[in-house]
C-alpha cells in the first residue's frame, strides 16, 4: 500500500509538471498562426492519443462503449463539447498575456469554480455544511490571490512587459480581454468536471464488463475529449477560412513546428491519463493529496517558465511582489479547496 501511495504521489506531481509545461512550445511557434498550432494540438491530444490509449489499454473498449448507458454518454458528449470552447479561450489567453499569467489565472479560476459549481448544481443543500463552507473559504482566498496576480499583470502591462512575448504564437491582447478569456475557460473547465461526475455510469458499465478502473475512466475521457475537439477544430476551420492561410501547413521548415505542436499535445493529453493513474493509486487520498500536488506543481512550473523566458523582465518592485504574493495565496486556496473533499 505504501508503495502504491508513493507511486501515486509521484504520478500526481508528474501530471502537474506536464500540465504546467505544455504551453511552453507555443513560445517558439510564432512562424505559424494560432489556428495552425491549436488545430494540430487538439487533433493529437483529443483524438489520436485517446484512441490509441483506449485501444492499447483495452482493445474491447470500443465495443463496450457502444453498449454503455446512452444518457450518460450524451452528458459526457455535451459537457465535453462545452469544455471545448473553454479550451479555445485558454489557448487564446496564453497568446494574449503569456504562459505565466494565463496559466495562473485559468488554473485559479478553474480550481475554484470546479469545486464550487458542482456543489451548487448537484448538492446545494451541502453548501453551508462543513464541506461547503470549506469550499467557500477556498474560493474567497482564491479570489484574493487572483486580484494580486491581476494587479501584477496590470503593472506589467503599464511597464511594457506585455511585449516580452518572444516568438509566442498568436497576438497580444489587453489584460481585460485576457481576464474575460481566463474566466470563461475556468467556468467551462468546471463544466468538464461536472460532466465527468455525471457520466460515471459509463465507467461503472465498463468495470462490470471487465475493464479496470483506469480503463473504465478512459471511456469517459475519450467521449469528452472527442466532443471537445469538435468545438476547437470547428473554430480553427473558421479561422482558416477567414484568414485564408491553410496552406501554411505546407510551408518550408514545418517539421519543427509539427514536432513542437505535437509535443504540446503529448504533454497535455498525457497529463490527464497520468493523473488518472495517480488517482487510482491514491484512492480516497486523491483529493486531499494528489489534486493539490498536481495543481501546485503546474502552477509553480508555469510561472517559473514564464519568468525564466523574460515575461516579467520589465516588472520590478510592487509588480514582482504582487505576483509572488498572489501565487502564494493561490497555493493556499488550492490546499483549502482540496481539503474540502477529505
Amino acid at each position: 500500500m505504501k508503495g502504491a501511495l508513493g507511486d501515486g504521489v509521484v504520478l500526481a506531481v508528474v501530471s502537474g509538471i506536464m500540465n504546467g509545461s505544455f504551453t511552453l512550445p507555443m513560445r517558439f511557434l510564432g512562424r505559424w498562426d494560432w489556428e495552425h498550432v491549436w488545430s494540430l494540438f487538439i487533433a493529437v491530444s483529443c483524438l489520436v492519443m485517446p484512441a490509441v490509449i483506449l485501444t492499447v489499454e483495452a482493445p474491447n473498449s470500443w465495443a463496450i462503449l457502444a453498449g454503455a448507458p446512452s444518457q450518460a454518454l450524451a452528458i459526457a458528449a455535451v459537457a465535453g463539447f462545452a469544455w471545448g470552447f473553454g479550451a479555445i479561450m485558454f489557448g487564446q489567453s496564453v497568446s494574449a498575456i503569456g504562459i505565466s499569467l494565463a496559466n495562473t489565472l485559468v488554473l485559479a479560476i478553474s480550481s475554484s469554480l470546479g469545486s464550487l459549481l458542482p456543489m451548487i448544481l448537484l448538492a446545494r443543500q451541502r453548501l453551508f455544511e462543513p464541506e461547503g463552507l470549506r469550499i467557500l473559504e477556498g474560493v474567497a482566498v482564491a479570489v484574493i490571490g487572483i486580484v494580486f496576480c491581476g494587479y501584477a499583470g496590470h503593472l506589467r502591462e503599464k511597464a511594457g512587459g506585455a511585449a516580452d512575448r518572444g516568438d509566442l504564437v498568436g497576438k497580444a491582447r489587453p489584460l481585460g480581454v485576457a481576464l474575460l478569456l481566463a474566466t470563461g475557460s475556468g467556468v467551462l473547465s468546471a463544466v468538464f468536471n461536472i460532466g465527468f461526475a455525471l457520466a460515471q455510469p459509463v465507467a461503472r458499465y465498463g468495470q462490470s464488463a471487465g475493464l479496470s478502473a483506469f480503463a473504465s475512466a478512459n471511456l469517459i475521457w475519450g467521449v469528452m475529449l472527442g466532443a471537445g475537439s469538435l468545438a476547437n477544430l470547428g473554430f480553427c476551420a473558421y479561422l482558416f477560412f477567414r484568414n485564408r492561410n491553410l496552406g501554411r501547413f505546407c510551408a518550408p521548415g514545418g517539421v519543427r513546428l509539427y514536432a513542437l505542436s505535437s509535443l504540446m499535445a503529448l504533454l497535455w493529453g498525457g497529463s490527464i491519463f497520468v493523473y488518472g493513474a495517480a488517482a487510482q493509486r491514491l484512492g480516497s487520498l486523491g483529493t486531499s493529496i494528489g489534486w493539490p500536488l498536481s495543481l501546485a506543481a503546474g502552477l509553480l512550473l508555469a510561472n517559473a517558465i514564464g519568468i525564466s523566458l523574460g515575461e516579467w523582465k520589465h516588472v520590478r518592485g510592487r509588480g514582482r511582489a504582487s505576483l509572488y504574493l498572489g501565487i502564494t495565496i493561490l497555493l493556499a486556496a488550492i490546499v483549502l479547496l482540496s481539503g474540502a473533499g477529505e
